[in-house]
């Protein structure tokens, strides 16, 4: 075994060890809990752009875009800019791709902020609702024939992710990944969002399981009207 493979294995045993430590999981949760009191995500940026994330997910984002190396990278979301940012300079690095944004409102200034940004060039904005059918069919044309990672993190209502997860998930090339963001709301106190459409019961993760159960019977069917 050569050492990247070694690496790799021990990176797989790390992660399996931290899926049956309850003790951690359950520090991780309390420490996500208390941090979210102090907006711990809005404390960072990336290439002067604020941009609203976790550090360890957006090193976690960077090990999916090297390995997939995609032509496109769709994100529902774009507040200030700073993921579009982010992932349209890993783009860069790799030396190919565009980042295409997709937001309901597109507030003024950081529209400039983003179109006076170096990497702007690897970056289309589409101001729209994500699951308006005449905006999706302006991402299908433009992603055609290109290897496509989608990026939901937009509103996170179940009913809007579940919208997002069927029109967008389908876009996404073979081996490569929806990723859906803030399914730990699920997780948290149902009071944590107070000022917001979302909570317990209502989040991203109630729509990925959703999604899942929908498509599972869709393969079910299929399979079953193969076989008659």
């Amino acid at each position: 075994m050569n050492p990247q493979e070694q690496f790799r294995e021990e990176v797989a045993s790390n992660i399996e060890g931290l899926k049956h430590d309850e003790a951690v999981q359950a520090a991780s949760l309390a420490w996500v809990c208390d941090t979210a009191k102090h907006k711990y995500t809005y404390n960072f940026s990336w290439m002067g752009r604020p941009i609203i994330q976790f550090p360890q997910d957006m090193i976690a984002m960077q090990e999916i875009i090297w390995s997939l190396q995609p032509d496109v990278i769709i994100e529902t979301g774009i507040a200030h800019g700073g993921s579009i940012v982010y992932y349209a300079s890993l783009l860069e690095l790799i030396g190919k791709g565009e980042v295409i944004g997709i937001d309901v409102d597109i507030r003024q200034h950081n529209r400039e902020a983003i179109e006076a940004h170096p990497m702007k060039r690897r970056i289309h904005m589409i101001q729209g609702s994500s699951i308006d059918e005449a905006i999706v069919d302006q991402v299908r044309a433009r992603v055609a024939g290109k290897k496509v990672l989608v990026v939901l993190d937009s509103n996170h209502t179940h009913e809007h992710v579940l919208a997002e997860l069927r029109l967008y998930a389908p876009l996404v090339s073979v081996g490569g990944y929806c990723v859906v963001m803030d399914t730990v709301v699920e997780d948290m106190p149902a009071d944590s969002f107070p000022d917001r459409p979302w909570s317990k019961g209502n989040n991203p993760k109630t729509a990925v399981w959703a999604y899942l159960q929908e498509i599972t019977i869709s393969k079910l069917t299929k399979k079953f009207k193969a076989s008659c």
